[in-house]
């Protein structure tokens, strides 16, 4: 059993294999997934799990060399999202990025535009 990290195994395993330029995004409840798009669907009820526990999870293992979010988020979503300092596009631009993710992690986040298109880097 892995005994720190990501422990859900579909989301480990995505993170691990992907390259660089490679799109991961993560959304709240309420995100389209676009056709086939792999859904890591981790929402269990309104709230859980939260956002910014998931980007919280998921940053400790990805390299992210660029990050996306709607210009539409609010001051809560910034504050997750600000040391990535991310390019803003409009909601309707950023699910159109989302059609070409890797996959995309649903959360239970109910906080309006609580997404972000993470670019993987290279850690050399």
């Amino acid at each position: 059993m892995k005994k720190s990290g990501i422990l859900n195994a579909d989301l480990s395993r995505i993170v691990a294999a992907l390259g660089h330029g490679d799109l991961l995004v993560i959304g709240d409840a309420g995100l389209p997934v676009p056709p086939g798009v792999i859904c890591v669907d981790l929402a269990v009820s309104v709230g859980v799990p939260r956002f910014a526990d998931v980007l919280a999870a998921v940053l400790s293992e990805m390299q992210v060399e660029r990050a996306v979010i709607a210009e539409e988020a609010g001051a809560e979503v910034r504050g997750w999202v600000d040391s990535l300092t991310p390019e803003e596009v409009s909601h309707e631009a950023f699910k159109e990025l989302s059609a070409e993710a890797v996959a995309v992690v649903r959360t239970g986040e109910a906080t309006p535009y609580a997404n972000v298109g993470l670019y993987a880097g290279v850690v050399f």
